[in-house]
């Protein structure tokens, strides 16, 4: 199996306004895994501090799967995916930068499943898991 090209996965994120908005980026990518980032912005965060709005972390989640699971579709320029259920647990208030890394558990003829940490830099170079969860996909690559 051949993954995407790394322009291929952040097109993907350039070309969905949210995402685009909220500043997501790819750090990494290899076969059946994915490293997102997310800086802490102000306009992120609830209304009672400088704690970030749990929908942002678990879309974080959601797109960090995606790009996980890109990695390993046969062509993922024409197979079809679509989040089917995801869970998280949020652990500890996210306070810093974000960073979600996903992988892959299950790449099946229709089904895969993505496991996903985010952490939360609270200090510099202290990175403390805010949320550990799991994402599943319907898979469609036209077999």
């Amino acid at each position: 199996m051949t993954g995407p090209s790394k322009t291929s996965s952040e097109r993907v994120l350039a070309e969905t306004g949210l995402l685009s908005w909220l500043g997501i980026t790819i750090v990494e990518e290899s076969e059946g895994n994915a490293v997102l980032r997310l800086p802490h912005r102000k306009e992120l965060t609830n209304p009672n501090g400088d704690t970030l709005h749990g929908g942002v972390l678990a879309t974080l989640l959601d797109n960090a799967a995606g790009t996980a699971l890109r990695t390993v579709l046969k062509d993922p320029e024409t197979a079809l995916y679509a989040t089917t259920e995801m869970n998280l647990s949020y652990l500890r208030p996210a306070t810093g930068d974000l960073r979600a890394e996903a992988r892959v558990r299950r790449h099946g003829r229709s089904l895969a499943v993505i496991e996903v940490d985010i952490v939360s830099e609270r200090t510099p170079g202290e990175w403390t898991t805010v949320v550990v969860g799991r994402a599943s996909y319907y898979v469609d690559e036209g077999e």
